[in-house]
């Protein structure tokens, strides 16, 4: 028979380890207290300052690192705009127009027979020069691993081969040997099979990388960001003093009138200095790259039509690709010339020229080949060409000088907006803080 306990006896516990006695009171922790205690704030005076504060440093903060990061984002957009990427574009052009020019006097050059003449040349070494000295500079502006590194590491081995096979057929010509067409002809091949084609993947990049950069210049999400922050700021800021107008029977916080002043002139200097960034990347765009771009493409044209022309006869009878090339080149060249920016001198040296082209074809076609020869590279014909590439030129030069015009000028500002912001959002901070505070000190 199991023994009773006894009355006031404390009886020894036989529970297994890590068992509660059965008359535990379990301790749960307090769910949702930081809930709780924010929701309790809002039923005293002192704890919706307190509340309000806490929001206000808070939009106060985030505005000052999000305009930071705004003016620093557009800041560093504009300039690899104008430092990098639009000067890549004009390096890829010079690039393509330095080749193509290349091989159109290497075939006038050839045509002469025998001993070049010492201009056509002068003109050759010149536009391999330019061609060279302007991958160059590219390959300096280019990342390593990216599509234009690759079409830039092409080029490089390209041209040194192409200039051999040139060199080399000059040197055949001059003693009269009739391979040193084949030499030419492997020449051409090489820059318009493999160079030009690089060169306008480089080009085609680079405009890519110019309409990437305006959209990363003008970063509208960071700009809706900081917009939304600072609405959000003052109105927080202008509720706060009305609730307190209410409460305290005082009109004005002198701090809080600051710091909602401080707002306002952080909104205002943001406006301007972004606004402005915007309108002169706009004029950038529609007066400088884009005008100097389609001016490139003008360019690229007429160098593939005067290609066209010397090889068809270098080719004697055997050119007839290259004159089918040139009339497609010709149709391009005649929409292509309506650019704005080109004068009406430069349209009528086009006509000239294309005038003379056909008399060159009638020529050759009847048998007369060293007429043909004669006029299409004499005066007349060269006098007409080089007319319309230098009136191509001085238009291009005049856009790629508003561009960067308007680019110093859309980066105006954005230096100061990176680190004014931050300081004036902080000094919003601090003045919210001591207004608040002091109403805060009533209460004790």
């Amino acid at each position: 028979m199991a023994a009773r306990p006894q009355p006031g006896r404390q009886q020894p516990d036989t529970r297994l380890p890590g068992t509660q006695r059965p008359d535990a009171q379990v301790l749960r922790p307090e769910r949702g207290g930081l809930f709780r205690r924010l929701r309790a704030l809002r039923h005293t005076s002192p704890g919706r300052l307190q509340l309000a504060l806490a929001a206000l440093l808070t939009l106060g903060l985030l505005t000052g690192l999000v305009g930071g990061l705004t003016g620093y984002s557009a800041g560093s957009a504009t300039s690899d705009l104008g430092n990098r990427a639009q000067p890549l574009l004009v390096e890829a052009e010079a690039i393509y127009s330095g080749l193509a020019e290349a091989d159109t006097t290497a075939a006038q050059a050839f045509l002469a027979g025998g001993l070049e003449p010492a201009a056509l040349t002068r003109r050759y070494d010149d536009a391999l020069t330019r061609a060279t000295t302007a991958l160059a500079s590219a390959a300096r502006r280019t990342p390593e691993g990216s599509p234009a590194a690759a079409s830039i590491e092409v080029l490089a081995n390209g041209v040194a081969r192409y200039a051999a096979l040139v060199a080399t057929a000059r040197a055949v010509n001059r003693q009269g040997l009739p391979v040193g067409a084949s030499y030419l002809s492997s020449a051409s091949a090489l820059n318009r099979d493999v160079l030009l084609p690089q060169a306008q993947a480089l080009f085609r990049g680079a405009q890519d990388e110019v309409a990437g950069g305006y959209d990363d210049a003008t970063g509208a999400g960071w700009r809706l960001l900081l917009t939304v922050l600072v609405a959000g700021l003052l109105a927080a800021l202008l509720l706060t003093q009305a609730h307190l107008s209410l409460t305290t029977k005082r009109t004005f916080n002198v701090p809080l009138v600051g710091a909602t002043v401080l707002t306002a002139l952080l909104a205002l200097g943001s406006l301007i200095v972004l606004s402005n960034q915007s309108t002169h990347l706009n004029r950038a765009g529609t007066t400088g790259s884009q005008p100097a771009s389609a001016l490139a493409e003008v360019r690229i044209l007429v160098l593939r039509e005067r290609g066209d022309e010397a090889l068809t006869l270098a080719a004697r009878g055997g050119g007839a690709a290259y004159d089918k090339d040139f009339e497609d080149a010709r149709a391009s060249v005649g929409t292509a010339l309506g650019n704005e920016y080109l004068t009406t001198k430069a349209r009528g040296a086009h006509q000239t020229y294309l005038e003379t082209h056909e008399t060159v074809r009638e020529l050759d076609k009847n048998g007369d080949y060293d007429a043909a020869v004669k006029l299409a590279i004499g005066d007349q014909t060269t006098e007409a060409f080089e007319t319309l590439t230098a009136e191509i030129a001085t238009a291009l030069e005049g856009r790629k000088a508003a561009f960067t015009a308007e680019i110093g000028t859309a980066g105006r500002g954005l230096g100061l907006l990176t680190v004014l912001v931050p300081l004036l959002a902080l000094a919003v901070c601090v003045l919210a803080a001591a207004g608040i505070r002091a109403r805060l000190e009533e209460y004790r």
